[in-house]
């Protein structure tokens, strides 16, 4: 396909909802092997993300919680086009950019690539790489973890600049000094000259952190993907980071989705609630509502075990029995059951989906709707 014909992405295309995204799956086939070649064993595959969807509306705030390993960072990585689903649709600004980060797959790792019994095809986008570039302009994430993240040769105004060199914002140096130097003290590392010629090393944990904010933040983006950003920062800091994504959404309209296992974080400045069990969101709803009335076990179970300060208003913990299942031998029936307390026979056979508990509020339990 020619560049002349391929679509290209809108800014303007405003709509009821910013994000999109339906049944999103992403998979990770296992190498067999020689002797697993040999025998022609079934190929196996982890469920990573495993038929997501959710809605992100304009300057709204959305929360992915769970534990390490349910597929909140995966989906993350695919909504950012770092991996590319196996299905799905996400749709930004009304387009769909499922297959944006796509690259063509030769003959030869087709070959080898084979996906729940299909063969993985060479495909390419139908986007031109100055649509990708677009995209990265509007969408932007603050990764985890800033040791790995971060340049160790390059200064702090270097990494906070770069975006402005590599999508050619200006070239005027007083323009991108004033750009980079803002972006870092809204990222909290205030005056910006006393680190704008510092190395990686010579910042902590949490000053790192902050400065890959504030590269995120000197595009400007509408939409900011932020996977677990304040796991580095002390917890005195952690208020005002969250403060600081909650005041960006009120000035700038962005719109985040905050990644997290904390729902004590994702309680105190979200709209809105995902908790994700093995790749699936077994609960979505007003921030309010779930946590005041949650309706799923792993969620009753989850919020259980915040610690709370006031003894006289301490839950009772529920403590699940048993490990995580194997995202490659998932259960059968709901999977969740084999670590549930409330689990009973339709539980084993029957795989509940989504359903609306209340208004806004939907939970994959076979019992979300039953009274208590």
């Amino acid at each position: 396909m020619d560049s002349e014909a391929a679509p290209t992405l809108s800014e303007g295309n405003e709509g009821e909802y910013l994000l999109e995204v339906e049944d999103l799956c992403k998979y990770f086939p296992l190498s067999r092997g020689v002797l697993g070649t040999l025998r022609n064993l079934p190929r196996r595959t982890v469920h990573a993300v495993d038929g997501v969807s959710f809605t992100l509306k304009p300057g709204e705030i959305l929360a992915l919680v769970g534990e390490s390993g349910c597929g909140k960072t995966t989906t993350a990585m695919t909504l950012m086009g770092l991996l590319v689903a196996d299905s799905g649709t996400i749709r930004f600004n009304g387009q769909d950019v499922t297959h944006l980060g796509e690259h063509p797959v030769s003959g030869a790792q087709a070959s080898i690539a084979p996906l729940n019994g299909q063969v993985y095809r060479g495909r390419r986008s139908v986007f031109p790489a100055a649509n990708m570039k677009q995209l990265r302009r509007q969408i932007q994430m603050v990764f985890q973890d800033p040791y790995e993240s971060l340049n160790p040769r390059a200064t702090v105004f270097e990494t906070v600049c770069e975006p402005l060199d590599v999508h050619g914002i200006t070239d005027d140096r007083e323009e991108k000094v004033e750009r980079v130097r803002n972006a870092v003290e809204d990222a909290g590392l205030k005056p910006a000259e006393a680190f704008l010629r510092r190395l990686p090393h010579e910042l902590s944990g949490g000053q790192r952190q902050r400065v890959v904010i504030a590269g995120a933040l000197v595009l400007e983006p509408i939409l900011l993907i932020a996977d677990e950003p304040v796991s580095m920062l002390d917890v005195s800091i952690r208020a005002e980071i969250l403060n600081l994504l909650e005041d960006l959404r009120r000035r700038r309209g962005i719109s985040i989705v905050y990644i997290t296992h904390d729902l004590g974080t994702a309680a105190f400045f979200t709209d809105r609630i995902g908790v994700m069990y093995l790749g699936r969101i077994v609960e979505i709803g007003p921030t309010r509502q779930v946590l005041a009335n949650p309706r799923h076990p792993y969620t009753k179970a989850l919020l259980s075990v915040i610690p709370v300060p006031n003894p006289r208003l301490r839950r009772q913990r529920m403590i699940l029995g048993g490990e995580t299942p194997n995202p490659i031998d998932l259960p059968s029936g709901c999977r969740f059951h084999p670590r549930c307390p409330r689990v009973f026979d339709r539980c084993t056979k029957t795989d509940p989906q989504l359903s609306c508990v209340e208004p806004g509020h939907e939970a994959a339990c076979l019992l979300a709707g039953s009274p208590g």
